[in-house]
């Protein structure tokens, strides 16, 4: 899975990458992280994409430092569905208010 930050929209939350790289080795997902100069989620920063090939795509914005424990979560769920598609989001709490979309793959 490929999961990208939005770095122009992190500025004020120094070590969200690296604090989410860490929350991710630590639960044992395997992932791809990366920065994107911007992701024209501007009116909700952080924005957060997870893509796999072959999988829906999601956004996420309004992410911070809080997020993590939910992200943890969506990461282990979206690795485990075979096609990305995760009906019930209501297990991810507030993180569930939080998606901007769902592009299928």
């Amino acid at each position: 899975m490929n999961i990208t930050l939005c770095l122009g929209c992190t500025a004020d939350q120094p070590g969200l990458m690296a604090a989410l790289g860490t929350a991710l080795d630590s639960a044992g997902i395997a992932a791809s992280l990366a920065g994107a100069d911007c992701m024209s989620g501007c009116a909700r920063p952080a924005a957060l994409a997870f893509r796999a090939p072959g999988k829906t795509a999601y956004l996420f914005g309004d992410i911070g430092l809080a997020d993590l424990p939910g992200l943890v979560t969506f990461a282990r769920a979206y690795a485990a569905a075979p096609d990305g598609q995760i009906a019930d989001a209501r297990f991810l709490g507030a993180l569930r208010h939080k998606a901007l979309a769902r592009i299928p793959g």
